[in-house]
């Protein structure tokens, strides 16, 4: 809708992770580097963790953009697998029969498969998205996977992307013998306001901006200060943003603009939603029609929405007191570069 108005040749800020829109900030950069890493070894594993919309999906189809010829990759967003569920998807990933039989045969099936591949000079990648919804059990699945040889060269390897979640769940004990399998990992940090600002810029001028003025530094500010860096939430945004500037048909977006902008979107996009008060009322009064108390089931559920919800609010506190520090500290900087001046 605003493409034309502000001379553009495509939507520079859509939320399905686009390759050709990578943008290599710092740990983006070496995100891809582990990755390449990662395929020049050949066997282990290579994690990368980040936050939610921090761009992690977008990294693996960037990296998958460019496999060589001889890899065979396959990608699975997953859930809640079993480790039986698990071989069952990544066996028909690779087009391996599932239905009908059983755990062994499929393994095995699986198997003859990657070695096929091993014959013709080829090898198979798996990359595991959302890894933080396996349980532990699931990821020693994959481990066993990765045991899959031929001429003492492993044939297949697995790449893992997950939340901040993964990291505890690698860190358990149990989890020992996958942990000296991992080659490599990384954790995708948000932005800094200065690759805020670029991240914006390159992304418009990959759709065809001409590189005139139209956001001034309060503006870039302001996105950056509300967005935490995340460039999920700098899409979401950024799209309104375009959007408001072409129905108000203005021709620079200021500070006022993004405000705006942001006044509109926070509550439907960004902030939690106030369900805490709500969920103790239901506590208090739960009790049936007969006056009997509900059985623990009803508990345990109404307690883990609070507890969500809980910790929601508090991921949202610390993101804030976070963001309050960096800002002291560049006041900070200020005011002792001010009175070096003096």
């Amino acid at each position: 809708m605003y493409e034309n108005y502000y001379g553009l040749t495509s939507k520079p800020f859509q939320l399905t992770p686009d390759p050709s829109f990578f943008f290599g900030s710092k740990w983006h950069n070496r995100a891809m580097s582990y990755l390449q890493y990662g395929l020049s070894q050949a066997e282990g594993f290579i994690v990368i963790t980040g936050g939610i919309g921090t761009g992690k999906t977008t990294v693996a189809n960037s990296s998958l953009n460019n496999i060589h010829q001889d890899i065979v990759a396959v990608q699975i967003v997953t859930s809640k697998l079993s480790p039986d569920e698990l071989v069952k998807m990544v066996a028909s990933k690779f087009n391996v029969l599932v239905k009908g039989i059983t755990k062994s045969d499929i393994l095995n099936d699986l198997e003859a498969f990657l070695i096929g591949l091993h014959k013709q000079g080829k090898r198979a990648l798996l990359l595991v998205d959302e890894a933080q919804n396996l349980s532990l059990e699931t990821i020693e699945e994959l481990r066993m996977l990765s045991n899959f040889q031929a001429q003492g060269k492993p044939l297949l390897q697995s790449f893992l992307l997950g939340q901040e979640e993964l990291q505890l769940i690698l860190r358990a004990p149990k989890m020992e013998q996958f942990r000296q399998r991992i080659v490599a990992s990384c954790h995708l940090a948000p932005l800094t306001a200065t690759e805020c600002q670029a991240y914006i810029e390159y992304r418009m001028q990959h759709a065809g901006w001409d590189g005139r003025a139209l956001f001034s530094a309060a503006a870039y500010e302001r996105i950056f200060q509300f967005t935490s860096g995340i460039p999920r939430k700098i899409n979401t945004l950024m799209d309104r943003i375009l959007l408001f500037g072409f129905l108000e048909e203005l021709e620079t977006l200021g500070e006022e603009a993004v405000e705006d902008v942001i006044k509109e979107v926070s509550e439907e996009m960004f902030l939690p939603e106030a369900k805490t008060k709500a969920q103790l009322e239901d506590i208090l009064d739960a009790e049936t029609e007969d006056g009997k108390i509900k059985d623990l089931t009803y508990y345990k559920s109404m307690l883990t929405e609070l507890v969500a919800a809980l910790d929601n609010a508090t991921s949202q506190k610390i993101k804030l007191t976070r963001y309050i520090d960096r800002l002291l500290q560049k006041k900070f900087k200020t005011y002792i570069r001010m009175k070096s001046d003096d």
